[in-house]
């Protein structure tokens, strides 16, 4: 059971460097003044999903999930 420990423990520090480096990558979501006028929906607005920064949100909240699932089963102590 010590290898898989350690095994996982790998896993769980590459999540959260993987995690840390997806974050700062994201731009803010604030829209600034340019929301007041309307000048946020743009093209890239609506379709954020399709494009990089849409890729970026889905892969942070399934790494996410990963770091607090990871977190909570390296802290059952049954290894």
């Amino acid at each position: 059971m010590g290898a898989l420990k350690i095994v996982l423990t790998v896993i769980f520090i590459l999540v959260c460097i993987a995690l840390t480096v997806l974050v700062l990558m994201q731009e803010g979501k604030s829209a600034g003044l340019g929301a007041i006028s309307g000048m946020a929906e743009t093209y890239w607005g609506k379709n954020k999903g399709r494009s990089m920064e849409g890729l970026l949100v889905k892969l942070t909240r399934i790494l996410a999930v990963s770091f607090i699932v990871l977190a909570a089963i390296l802290n059952l102590n049954v290894f």
